[in-house]
């Protein structure tokens, strides 16, 4: 999935290798790595929510057994 912070990046670093400014080029790469610690960031908070909703499942099973 690729979110906003890493197309705008992209566009960035583009636009900075056509023109030759180095800067931009650099900030794009930048708000790449932006946008690629967010999704990781989402992926692991989606996946610990995922862990405590099965362990409640779990606990309210062996708990009306």
């Amino acid at each position: 999935m690729t979110n906003f912070d890493q197309m705008r990046g992209k566009a960035k670093e583009a636009a900075g290798k056509m023109t030759g400014n180095e800067g931009m080029a650099s900030k794009g790469r930048a708000e790449q790595a932006k946008g690629k610690a967010k999704e990781s960031a989402k992926k692991a908070k989606d996946a610990t929510r995922e862990t405590a909703r099965d362990v409640s499942d779990r606990g309210r099973d062996s708990y009306t057994q």
